[in-house]
């Protein structure tokens, strides 16, 4: 039975939200019309919230404050994402997660939806044991490479729209490293990036989704501290 977690004397329940997780690589441009679409469709209340995790072709994404100094070497193609941030690399190997939340039913705080996000991916690099954290002032997800240098695993990039949530993270799972080389990635140039293989543990994506969808209840229990 389901149980609604976010209870309101104004509005119905919420259904459960969809869960969907690609094997296949997905186009950047399609995903982008499909959360386009998903978007305007969760804000009219005509379709269920959405959580996808799938994987792209090769490929460089502009936030909306990207820098073009920051693009270094575009051997992909560069498609301007519509998100908050600056330039990130997407392909095969690097896992997405794009979270699609009807944020004016759960509290309209921006914050802590991100908040949320980003603990739900180094929660769920735990798991898997691998320590993982917040740092101040950069964006992303941080840990430790094979040197013992500070290293980025992960990105977060968010977008809301009509009070509904688009784009989420990406987690490294064994993309090829030197396709980062093309962008300072994030903006952030005095830090490599890292992943699950080159830190010695290999984890194919179904293993993946399954770790971060046993924490599904955690994430959305801490979207909902500041919920209505």
């Amino acid at each position: 039975m389901e149980k609604n977690l976010f209870p309101s004397s104004a509005q119905a329940p919420l259904a459960q939200p969809e869960y969907r997780c690609e094997s296949a690589l997905v186009p950047y441009r399609e995903a982008l019309a499909e959360m386009d679409l998903r978007n305007r469709a969760i804000a009219a209340g005509t379709e269920r919230e959405l959580v996808w995790l799938l994987e792209h072709p090769p490929i460089y994404t502009a936030g909306t404050s990207a820098a073009a100094a920051e693009l270094l070497d575009p051997r992909f193609e560069v498609v301007e994402a519509g998100r908050g941030g600056r330039y990130t690399y997407h392909g095969p190997g690097q896992r997405i997660g794009y979270v699609l939340l009807d944020l004016g039913r759960r509290g309209r705080d921006v914050r802590n939806f991100v908040h949320a996000v980003e603990g739900w991916v180094i929660g769920t690099l735990a798991d898997i044991g691998v320590e993982a954290w917040r740092s101040e002032g950069r964006i992303g997800i941080w840990t430790h490479d094979i040197d013992g240098s500070e290293a980025k695993i992960g990105a977060i990039g968010v977008r809301v729209r009509r009070w509904v949530t688009m784009h989420g993270f990406s987690v490294n799972l064994d993309p090829d490293l030197s396709h980062f080389t093309g962008i300072v990635p994030c903006g952030i140039a005095e830090y490599g990036v890292t992943s699950l293989a080159r830190l010695g543990i290999p984890l194919a994506p179904d293993a993946w989704d399954k770790a971060l969808l046993a924490r599904a209840d955690d994430f959305f229990a801490d979207v909902a501290r500041h919920a209505e």
